[in-house]
């Protein structure tokens, strides 16, 4: 029998990705809900070709001409988070991917989650934000969080080599984005336009910008250390601008596993959606050859001070790490508007999160209210620049 697969933000580059490893892959996989924001002329072509039962769009606002448009086919087209929710609990999901950007994947995911539904997750954020209720429901509900990111699946990957209580540290890399070289006096300037261009990966506009400014790596050390139930203390980052090594596990007798691969997140994405097993993708292979050389730093937290902003949201863990995500996508979201410079993203952060005091949380609702203030406050910052 197929694998039936459901995708949370199927226009996206990770969306768009599952798709092409389940196109190779017909036999193995059948794709029977897709949901998107605003991207609903792809969203339209993904279901012809994919021929889901139900699709969604997040913007209610699109939900007619969503419609309008896939009036030859006899599906259900639904708008709204609520629409989107209602794809995330179809009843015979073998395994939801949740690939929408942000915060905005929070409560489809733990809907799903509470559903009994197994995830293929790329959406870091939920476990960022909500990690608590998420690894908390996932173990009532015996649900698996399988991970896309290629440093998360390199980590899943590596740890099948020991026991949990022989791990010595987690290393995630990092490609250090297209500044890891800049000269310190020039990072102020760069435009949006610089830091889209990711010298490794193709990716959406936020995450391209949060791998500029390291953000992105410190949102992995979070999702790391609920996916694996590791210490923040004991998960590390190097800046590996080859972005061969995806990750490496260091043992207590000094053995270090690592997962290598080139850098192509369908094959992460192809792990996921075939797990237990491996499958047969016909991507280029990786000769280590003709790469020639690998090489690896430490990152330097005061030309990058978003990862350190990171790291110290996760020890004070509870709310914070929600208030800085929350800062980071309204900063990041202003700086591609131009509103502000690349500088302030971790300004605004830093400020946005002076201003909350981290407290313990037990519901969704209490997290979603956070996140709410830490907007408001972060743009609040953002128009006292002007």
């Amino acid at each position: 029998m197929r694998k039936k697969i459901a995708i949370l933000g199927s226009t996206g580059s990770i969306g768009v990705s599952c798709l092409d490893v389940i196109e190779r892959n017909r036999d193995r996989f059948e794709v029977i809900g897709l949901t998107a924001n605003n991207n609903i002329d792809l969203l339209v072509k993904q279901t012809y070709r994919f021929c889901p039962r139900v699709v969604a769009t997040a913007n209610n606002r699109l939900k007619r001409e969503l419609r309008d448009q896939l009036n030859d086919m006899n599906i259900t087209v639904l708008g709204g988070v609520d629409g989107v929710i209602e794809v995330a609990k179809l009843a015979d999901i073998d395994l939801l991917v949740s690939a929408i950007a942000g915060a905005a994947g929070l409560l489809p995911t733990l809907t799903a989650i509470g559903d009994g539904k197994h995830i293929a997750l790329a959406n870091k954020e939920v476990l960022v934000i909500a990690g608590k209720l998420a690894v908390n429901e996932a173990k009532k509900n015996n649900v698996s969080i399988l991970p896309i990111d290629s440093e998360h699946s390199a980590i899943f990957q590596s740890l099948k080599s020991g026991s949990h209580n022989e791990i010595k540290k987690l290393v995630l890399t990092a490609s250090g984005g297209p500044f890891h070289d800049y000269p310190e006096k020039q990072l102020a300037e760069v435009t949006p336009q610089q830091a889209l261009k990711h010298p490794n990966w193709h990716m959406g506009k936020k995450v391209s910008v949060d791998s500029a400014t390291m953000m992105n790596k410190g949102l992995e050390v979070m999702e790391a250390h609920w996916l694996f139930d590791t210490p923040i203390d004991k998960i590390s980052v190097m800046v590996h601008p080859q972005s061969i090594v995806h990750s490496m596990v260091e043992y207590c007798d000094g053995s270090v596993i690592a997962q290598l691969g080139i850098p192509d997140m369908r094959i992460p994405i192809s792990y996921a959606l075939s797990y237990p097993e491996r499958i047969k993708n016909g991507f280029p292979n990786l000769d280590l050859c003709e790469v020639g050389t690998l090489t690896f730093s430490y990152p330097d937290y005061k030309r990058f001070p978003c990862l350190e902003l990171a790291y110290d949201a996760a020890r004070e863990c509870e709310t914070m790490p929600a208030v800085l995500n929350a800062a980071d996508e309204v900063a990041v979201n202003a700086f591609l508007k131009q509103r502000v410079r690349f500088a302030d993203i971790p300004l605004v952060i830093s400020r946005t999160m002076s201003r909350h005091s981290s407290k313990s949380y037990n519901t969704v609702e209490e997290i979603i209210e956070v996140d709410r203030w830490a907007r408001e406050e972060a743009e609040n910052i953002i128009n006292s620049f002007a």
